[in-house]
């Protein structure tokens, strides 16, 4: 079973890639802390793009999103979200990105993939609303790909 395995993959991605990217990779809205990450879906290893049902394309972008509920003494609680995500390049063309639910264990998580070009800018803009009633927050990033 696969399914321990993207979890793990995409957080440490989120480490290991920050150094990459300029952009903050969490946000903190309050009693919530929205983390969040985008990449080539070739940066993936296969056995992970075949079992989540992602393309892995050097031309392919990939989203993730997370929500966690602060918990005192704890890295904090996943919870599940309504979010929607769009993209933005420097020419002003947008394009929604659809996001699907994963559930491993305890964790939660949102991801989805969209297409991409050589030295690409995207601003990315997600919409947040943890599903216990929690006020919509708006999370803005850029992101810049590399495909060759």
């Amino acid at each position: 079973m696969l399914k321990n395995t993207l979890l793990p993959f995409l957080f440490g991605a989120l480490i290991t890639l920050s150094g990459v990217a300029s952009a903050e990779n969490s946000q903190d809205f309050g009693d919530y802390v929205v983390h969040f990450n985008a990449l080539n879906t070739n940066y993936l290893p296969p056995s992970v793009t075949r079992e989540y049902g992602l393309k892995r394309s050097k031309n392919r972008g990939m989203v993730n999103v997370a929500v966690l509920r602060k918990v005192m003494g704890t890295a904090g609680k996943p919870v599940a979200a309504k979010i929607t995500a769009s993209a933005t390049n420097l020419a002003g063309q947008k394009r929604d990105i659809a996001l699907r639910e994963v559930r491993e264990g305890n964790a939660i998580y949102y991801i989805g993939d969209f297409p991409i070009s050589h030295e690409e800018t995207l601003r990315f803009t997600l919409h947040v609303k943890p599903g216990d009633n929690a006020d919509a927050n708006e999370v803005k990033f850029i992101h810049q790909f590399f495909t060759e």
